[in-house]
């Protein structure tokens, strides 16, 4: 029986239409074996889609800004570790004199658990802290040697986004302080996997190496021939000062017996160049006695004149006849010159007449 189809309205019944057919559909249905081996020959030609992806568990979320104050340098860093960190969100510059317990409000309201926050004194001297908000611990550095993306010394390169490589320096497993930085280092620098910002693709490295009692941080890219590595950038170095048990406070963990602030090593170069200064002021105040003391007078050795030689004495020539008189050039040729002109403007006269 022909399916009906009925009018809203009510009505008479009117019959549904029936589909197109079509040339294919007139075919017989395909046997099971013919419908596999079409399927392998359609997999073989479809173009494979993008990696897919599991679950982002991983929720670390980095808040990185500055306060106010901070040079073209400075800023230029902080883009570039937004850059190289798709997992951080950035925020406004904060004012100087509010205190830094505000950064943990901050980090709350944009949902982060991790803070880098660089602070500028006196328009010279940058700190950086590392905070894990809002229960801590927090680390504060100075910052030295600042390298960014944008100089012609780095030559590498990598994709945005990518995920990097975490390379440590063995020291860090010694000291009990390297080891809870390194700890705080690898929740902060590491992408998390199946990040949506990030890419599924591992083509930098960041290393973490210690020299001089100072933190060197270092990106490259590792070439996929011969897995070399090629500097990308940013550099700098990092000075420890404090380790809190806090964020951005509390109490004092270890603190740096080797460190010196800058106010210090600015005035030991003023010392050095003041030291300087005063002993070649010395030298000429004693070179100045010595002129003016009186010069002793020693008695005439008989024997210093034994092998002086007198000269011989030239005889006195008598010039009788006159020099000749030295020929002015310049005169000379004013003469003809006038001379010249005079001939010109007579022949131009009787020519006129």
């Amino acid at each position: 029986m022909a399916a009906t189809k009925r009018k809203r309205r009510g009505g008479l019944a009117v019959r549904a239409k029936k589909p197109k057919r079509d040339a294919r559909d007139g075919k017989l249905p395909a046997e099971p074996n013919d419908v596999s081996e079409e399927a392998a020959e359609a997999e073989k030609d479809r173009i494979p889609g993008p990696v897919c992806k599991g679950k982002w568990k991983n929720k670390e979320r980095i808040l990185i800004f500055s306060s106010r104050g901070i040079n073209f340098r400075t800023r230029h860093l902080m883009q570039d570790l937004r850059m190289l960190m798709p997992h951080s969100k950035a925020d406004t510059k904060m004012d100087r004199k509010d205190k830094l317990f505000v950064i943990n409000e901050v980090c709350e309201m944009k949902n982060c658990n991790k803070c880098i926050y660089f602070e500028a004194k006196k328009k010279q001297d940058l700190y950086m802290w590392l905070s894990n908000s809002p229960h801590g611990p927090s680390a504060k550095f100075l910052v030295q040697n600042i390298h960014t993306l944008a100089e012609l010394k780095m030559t590498g390169n990598c994709l945005k986004g990518s995920r990097p490589l975490l390379s440590f320096d063995p020291a860090f497993d010694e000291l009990p302080h390297y080891a809870l930085l390194k700890e705080l280092l690898i929740q902060i620098f590491s992408t998390p996997r199946y990040h949506p910002k990030s890419q599924p693709f591992v083509d930098h490295v960041f290393t973490f190496t210690i020299l001089d009692n100072r933190i060197w941080f270092r990106n490259f890219q590792i070439i996929e021939e011969d897995a070399a590595l090629v500097e990308i950038g940013p550099r700098f170095v990092l000075n420890l000062i404090k380790i809190f048990q806090g964020s951005f406070g509390g109490p004092t963990l270890y603190e740096n017996p080797h460190y010196q602030s800058p106010n210090m090593h600015r005035r030991v170069i003023r010392s050095i160049t003041a030291a300087k200064y005063r002993e070649k002021q010395q030298v000429k105040d004693v070179q100045k006695l010595r002129r003016k003391e009186p010069k002793t007078i020693l008695p005439h050795d008989p024997t210093a004149d034994v092998f002086v030689t007198p000269a011989e004495e030239k005889p006195v020539e008598i010039q009788w006849v006159k020099p000749e008189p030295k020929v002015d050039l310049k005169a000379r040729k004013k003469r003809i010159y006038k001379r010249q002109r005079k001939m010109k403007q007579k022949m131009s006269s009787g020519n006129a007449k």
